[in-house]
């Protein structure tokens, strides 16, 4: 193990609202929320929306909310994957964030309890003392309701249940494969949307922070997710299911937007909606140098003049000579200091926050250029806009 993941896992278990001896609501008479069926060995950005939401109920239901270990999934971890077959990889949730969702303080003056480890949550509430909250208990009823429907009835639920203790957890067969309590179904389309006023005012959000063991990103700079490798394929499913933006991207305030064009419906879509989707999802090498062009010139101009952008980060997956090509084009127009996720040298542990480190630079940066169908762009756009960047500071394809 290394020093700065012993360091982790010894911190959190020295939180000092592992106590059994502090005062209701923490402590052995606290209450408590554990959400088992959140999603595991999945993208982080699938997992981290799911973490702050979960979070931000356990906080309006005034239980704590129980943080979990990041589980990988075998293909996208990069070292030794092959041996964790049947023990995948796993993260601690502090080297990737920080905040009231991991453990870390409310604001002074509010009495909420704070969230604990899943390892304390078997001490303070041993299995025998849970009260068992299946989805399918719930679910059904409220399956596609508005965003802010479902937030309240989970809500009422957790908030009036006498037990201290209580795990909510997935049906063994489920037939939609969704069972977190907000699925993909709802943040995959605008129903997300009645729930941005709270969500991004909750101190789950204003407190959220970096892990301490996550760099500074750098200034006077834009940042642009490009996704390739295997986003062709999923491109063409989103086109295929009409799929509308994901998540806080389609806030309707932000500059960009996205319509498909007449025809379609659930599982097809006429050659021109296609068409239209991959430009927008899997934009082409110019298509690319022109929306950072105008991206650029947009900001600048909102800030009368007075801003600079001199630096490009490049958050990617892609590997082939495609990437070369783009940095080639970019330089041509005028980028002269250009960097991507692939310029950096990571060692195991390093690898393990990789994409908390692109998160920040992408968050700090003074604009982001994403795609708007990435979970990971929906998070980055939560967070730009919880520190207060200006709409015109973030786009999409």
């Amino acid at each position: 193990m290394h020093f700065s993941t012993y360091f982790l896992r010894k911190w959190e278990a020295e939180l000092p609202q592992h106590n059994l001896d502090l005062p209701y609501p923490e402590g052995r008479t606290g209450r408590y929320v554990k959400f088992s069926n959140q999603i595991i060995k999945l993208g982080w950005n699938n997992v981290f929306n799911e973490v702050l939401m979960n979070a931000h109920l356990a906080y309006e239901s005034k239980r704590a909310y129980v943080f979990q270990d990041y589980v990988w999934k075998g293909e996208y971890y990069s070292w030794a994957r092959f041996e964790f077959l049947d023990r995948p990889p796993r993260t601690p949730l502090n080297a990737i964030i920080s905040g009231p969702a991991a453990g870390g303080p409310w604001d002074a003056g509010d009495d909420a309890p704070r969230s604990i480890s899943e390892r304390w949550f078997e001490v303070v509430c041993p299995a025998k003392e849970r009260r068992i909250i299946n989805t399918r208990d719930i679910k059904p009823a409220i399956q596609w309701s508005m965003g802010d429907e479902i937030f309240e009835t989970w809500r009422k639920l957790l908030l009036d249940a006498p037990e201290p203790c209580i795990e909510v957890v997935a049906p063994e067969e489920d037939r939609d494969g969704y069972v977190q309590t907000f699925d993909l179904y709802l943040w995959g389309s605008n129903r997300i949307l009645p729930l941005w006023e709270s969500f991004s005012k909750s101190p789950v959000s204003r407190l959220l922070g970096n892990s301490r063991i996550v760099s500074n990103p750098y200034e006077r700079m834009l940042a642009m997710h490009v996704r390739r490798g295997d986003y062709k394929d999923a491109c063409l499913d989103l086109a295929a299911w009409n799929s509308t933006f994901y998540s806080w991207n389609l806030l309707e305030f932000l500059p960009d937007h996205f319509e498909a064009g007449p025809g379609g419906g659930w599982g097809w879509n006429t050659p021109e909606n296609t068409e239209k989707y991959l430009k927008h999802c899997l934009p082409s090498l110019d298509a690319i140098v022109q929306k950072v062009k105008v991206s650029k010139e947009d900001y600048i101009r909102a800030g009368l003049g007075n801003r600079t952008l001199d630096a490009l980060y490049l958050l990617t997956n892609d590997e082939s000579k495609w990437m070369d090509q783009l940095k080639d084009a970019l330089r041509q127009d005028g980028w002269n200091t250009i960097r991507t996720s692939r310029d950096l040298t990571l060692d195991q542990e390093q690898t393990d926050v990789s994409m908390a480190v692109d998160m920040d630079i992408a968050r700090r940066a003074a604009v982001f250029i994403g795609n708007g169908w990435s979970s990971f762009t929906s998070n980055i756009v939560h967070r730009r806009l919880v520190d207060g960047k200006e709409p015109i500071s973030i786009r999409f394809y």
